[in-house]
């Protein structure tokens, strides 16, 4: 059983370290496949995303990916292919994605006792479309004094991800699909991403569906936790959500998600590389095994999966090993070791 490794930067070899020690505690014969990303694929190849690093992908066809630095205002990465062609992207995550034609992002999020609090009933899956959007970053200054990016909804791509979102809801007897919009401002943008999803709901006449405003999304959530079940989003919006849901779960920390394609998929968290506590052995693992859990179910290890997301809601509930941002003083590796001792006996 190979699995592709990108390890990233900054926290990403210390919680993918953790992660596939937890993953081995299933006794599944794992063979990790060791693929470069960032600083050392420039190392070797002289470019943080090259195409044997894509190709070593799609050979394995899923990999977890640690996080990786992304920085402020710059960051935009050409890749060339073996044809001559190339294409500019804005981020090193965001090339990755369009490189192997990944077009969904679910993000689970469920809350979990003696932790969350009033959401400990939190129970979402956020999909999060990733080919278009702003997040394709075409734009442009014009002068000094202002600049201008594109927003690209396509009916193909709001149509592919409403299917997925429904198909998923059938499948894991989900009870309700929800789109998140601004249609009432982005009439022509937003408004063809609710009309596709509208469209593709009436073939679902099982699942019930609805859709929300992002911005009252945000707050019904905040005040109505159990409002939510499945739900759609274009890039941005299920980008910023997913982030304040995992908030509300307890931490960043927690956040799982997987980028999903046809011909390749990869598992990652949905933080970023938390340079500031990179090397102190501190940061959390949770969201990176979670996300392994998500690849094991994807490649047909459903109950190995779900041994691990027990295992880990187990483990932060009894609250004897939780990393600082959760209040607690465990170490990641302590904190993996536990999980993983749970998960050898299941």
């Amino acid at each position: 059983m190979k699995f592709g490794v990108l390890e990233g930067n900054g926290i990403g070899p210390e919680i993918t370290k953790a992660t596939q020690h937890v993953l081995e505690a299933t006794g599944l014969p794992i063979e990790w496949v060791h693929i470069p990303i960032a600083e050392e694929a420039i190392e070797k190849y002289g470019h943080p995303l090259p195409q044997e690093t894509v190709k070593a992908i799609r050979e394995v066809k899923v990999a977890v990916k640690g996080p990786l630095l992304v920085d402020k205002m710059q960051g935009r990465l050409t890749c060339v292919h073996d044809d001559g062609t190339e294409h500019t992207y804005p981020s090193l995550n965001n090339a990755i994605r369009r490189e192997l034609q990944l077009f969904v992002n679910p993000r689970p999020v469920r809350g979990i006792p003696n932790i969350s609090g009033k959401y400990e009933k939190l129970d979402v899956v956020i999909m999060r479309e990733i080919t278009e959007d702003v997040y394709i970053g075409w734009e442009h200054k014009i002068g000094r004094h202002a600049a201008q990016a594109i927003k690209l909804t396509t009916r193909e791509a709001a149509t592919r991800v409403a299917k997925y979102s429904f198909e998923y809801a059938r499948q894991n007897k989900r009870k309700k699909v929800t789109c998140f919009h601004k249609a009432n401002v982005l009439n022509f943008t937003d408004g063809l991403f609710l009309e596709c999803f509208r469209e593709v709901a009436q073939n679902y006449p099982d699942i019930e569906s609805d859709d929300f405003m992002i911005d009252a999304a945000c707050y019904t959530v905040v005040k109505n936790p159990e409002k939510f079940d499945v739900i759609v989003a274009a890039n941005q919006y299920g980008d910023i959500f997913s982030d304040l849901s995992a908030g509300l779960a307890g931490s960043l920390g927690l956040g799982a998600g997987a980028n999903i394609g046809e011909y390749a998929s990869t598992f990652e968290a949905c933080h970023g590389a938390a340079p500031d506590i990179a090397g102190k052995g501190c940061a959390n693992p949770v969201a990176l095994i979670l996300s392994g859990a998500l690849m094991l179910r994807h490649v047909g290890q459903t109950e190995k999966g779900a041994n691990i997301e027990k295992c880990v809601r187990e483990v932060l509930s009894e609250g004897k090993f939780r990393t600082p941002d959760l209040g607690g003083t465990a170490s990641t590796m302590q904190l993996a070791d536990e999980i993983a001792k749970k998960v050898s006996k299941c």
